[in-house]
């Protein structure tokens, strides 16, 4: 059998270590490249199996299948036009792309294949599809807050995820959620609007990823939550994507398309 050929983006950061441990213990992958960004102190030490770390974005790719990238925006955008010109699909697990980048990503996947999700744990993803049904069924008398809470060394806020459930419910309950979402209160605010779907970030220690979507209606309320101990759900979650990319023509997808949840 022919392995499967990775090349992990960041290898060095936290889910990047995760991530090379993953790989290391399939039967069905193989480490091909390791990456870090220049001046990195770990260029040149071994990633696991012989595998040196470079910063050589184009050679690293050169024969890969797949690059798993969790790094930032710049940094996957860089490699996402690398990865076009070589015919190398891309799992991308970065959070805070921005619309333009995400239309590159678009743009990109009539060559290649791309799964992007703002979370690629498989448990995430179906607390997506169960959103879409609560959604529906509480669509009224009912206000929707999302609550998440990361690691002290997250940069952005809301989570890449927390975002990601605000859009499955604005869908569902047919509005925008760049018109809808509240992401902060402070003073004197009102009473709220049912309209809205609120945010709340918390920021402390070592937490690996908690989201909970909140219903608060009249006498009760439903509450859907996943909580993540450990950084490997979403690392084994990525080498599915990159199994499924390697079966698939070239396009855009979602982990909801590798899990068969649509």
């Amino acid at each position: 059998m022919n392995k499967i050929k990775i090349v992990i983006a960041g290898c060095g950061g936290r889910m990047g270590k995760v991530l090379l441990d993953c790989v290391a213990q399939a039967d069905d992958l193989v480490l091909h490249a390791a990456l870090e960004h220049e001046g990195n102190a770990l260029l040149g030490s071994d990633a696991g199996g012989g595998v040196k770390i470079t910063s050589d974005v184009e050679a690293a790719l050169q024969g890969a299948d797949a690059l798993i990238d969790f790094t930032r925006p710049e940094g996957t955008m860089e490699h996402l036009a690398i990865c076009r010109r070589l015919g190398v699909n891309l799992v991308v697990g970065t959070t805070g792309l921005n619309a333009q980048q995400k239309a590159q990503l678009g743009a990109a996947a009539q060559n290649i294949g791309i799964v992007f999700a703002p979370n690629m744990s498989v448990g995430v993803n179906l607390v997506f599809k169960l959103l879409e049904t609560a959604s529906r069924v509480l669509a009224h008398g009912y206000d929707i807050e999302v609550i998440e809470a990361h690691h002290r060394h997250k940069v952005d806020a809301p989570s890449g995820t927390a975002l990601g459930m605000g859009e499955v419910i604005a869908r569902t309950l047919g509005r925008d959620l760049e018109q809808c979402a509240v992401y902060g209160r402070e003073g004197v605010t009102g009473e709220r609007d049912p309209s809205t779907i609120g945010f709340a970030t918390v920021r402390g220690g070592d937490i690996v990823g908690d989201h909970t979507v909140l219903y608060a209606g009249i006498g009760e309320r439903i509450e859907i939550t996943h909580k993540a101990s450990s950084r490997a759900t979403f690392a084994l979650g990525a080498l599915r994507a990159a199994r499924y990319l390697q079966e698939n023509p070239a396009g855009l997808y979602d982990m909801q398309d590798v899990l068969a949840l649509k």
